[in-house]
């Protein structure tokens, strides 16, 4: 429970300290968390024509308890689809629960989430592409497929961006994460908030691997985008671009020899059954963004668009503490289950590596730049 109050901390003061390195006009609420018993919320202004978006903190006391059951629809009520690519194990499960029964609760009933996870609306760009055109309503998406999007989303995927996840999240709870969600909206979506996937972390199942000339040779299943192949391009690998479900099976086939992933991605799908080496390299904080339609968004009234946006950056807080609580056991069950880890790859070697990436993107300079002002703030 200590760790769980210093998480709770820790994500309340990130929150604060980018509001105010930003200059937002941020009004305080109230939100106890009882688990830190602090008193963190802020409410951070954003554009949205003539209303404005807010921003409340999350209680994450029970989070070593969280559930991943939907709570029931109520008769009546006006049913949202939300889908995922993932299991009912995983930490999106645990964020869309949060975020319907947050939702449920704040319009005493009138709306309702329904939640369909395993890829059952398709896969992560499929979402997307269905909430663009209005046939789904939302969906828990990494940062990945968003580039397909809105090009300046991009830069959330540089190598190395982030050195630890306060920087990130003063980054994403702040004026720029919300600048790059607005982009989106060209696009027909609405990012309402930014919810984790976690330091992406390297496996095979061929050798160790302690620093980047390691990587020479190996086929390493990377998402489908540019810049993650780029990277590992650059690290001499042979990236093999592919949606999950595919790696999945390319994995068991021994067709690839490896892939990339947080520590709660690795455990949950159980990836010691194909895969022997886990590197905590930590090449790239991965976020997950609880997108909705925009023209479905629009359809809400005001009050109704605040409940969502409210609820989306409370899930999305609520599911950072849950992957932080569990981790640690997380990795002990992969050690359990006969996975090598290596816990201090020489990563000076990955950066020196992946260099020319930001030479190839000069695109992403200014954002760049932004984000590392930000974390200048923060250390």
């Amino acid at each position: 429970m200590k760790k769980n109050r210093l998480m709770a901390m820790a994500m309340a003061g990130a929150v604060v300290m980018s509001m105010a390195a930003c200059g937002s006009n941020a009004a305080p609420e109230k939100a106890a968390t009882e688990a830190a018993k602090e008193t963190a919320a802020a409410t951070e202004a954003a554009k949205d024509g003539a209303s404005a978006e807010t921003k409340a903190a999350a209680d994450t006391s029970d989070v070593s308890n969280a559930s991943n059951v939907a709570p029931e629809i109520p008769d009546g009520a006006t049913v949202i689809k939300l889908g995922t690519t993932v299991n009912e194990q995983d930490s999106f499960q645990i964020a869309a629960v949060k975020f319907a029964e947050l939702v449920q609760e704040n319009t005493n009933g009138a709306y309702a989430i329904e939640i369909h996870p395993n890829g059952d609306l398709g896969g992560e760009r499929d979402m997307l592409e269905s909430m663009q055109m209005g046939t789904l309503d939302m969906g828990i998406v990494t940062s990945g497929p968003f580039v397909n999007f809105s090009q300046d989303m991009g830069v959330l995927d540089m190598p190395y961006l982030f050195a630890n996840k306060e920087q990130a999240y003063a980054v994403f709870d702040g004026e720029v994460g919300r600048e790059l969600l607005d982009t989106l909206e060209g696009s027909g979506l609405k990012g309402l908030a930014y919810a984790e996937r976690g330091f992406r972390n390297l496996t095979n199942n061929v050798r160790p691997i302690e620093k980047a000339e390691d990587l020479k040779g190996l086929k390493i299943r990377v998402m489908e985008n540019e810049v993650y192949q780029k990277a590992f391009e650059a690290l001499g690998v042979n990236a093999t671009p592919m949606a999950w479900a595919d790696c999945l099976t390319a994995l068991q086939q021994g067709t690839v020899d490896g892939e990339e992933n947080p520590i709660n991605v690795i455990n949950s799908y159980k990836l010691w059954e194909s895969q022997k080496y886990v590197t905590l390299d930590g090449h790239s904080y991965s976020t997950a963004i609880i997108t909705m339609s925009l023209d479905k968004f629009n359809s809400l009234d005001a009050d109704t668009q605040k409940v969502f946006l409210d609820a989306a950056q409370q899930a999305a807080e609520y599911e950072r503490a849950w992957v932080a609580d569990q981790e640690a056991g997380q990795l002990q069950a992969m050690k359990d289950n006969g996975m090598e880890i290596v816990e201090n790859p020489d990563v000076d070697s990955f950066k020196e590596a992946v260099k020319s990436v930001y030479d190839a993107y000069p695109q992403y300079d200014e954002y760049v730049k932004k984000i590392n002002e930000v974390i200048a703030t923060v250390g």
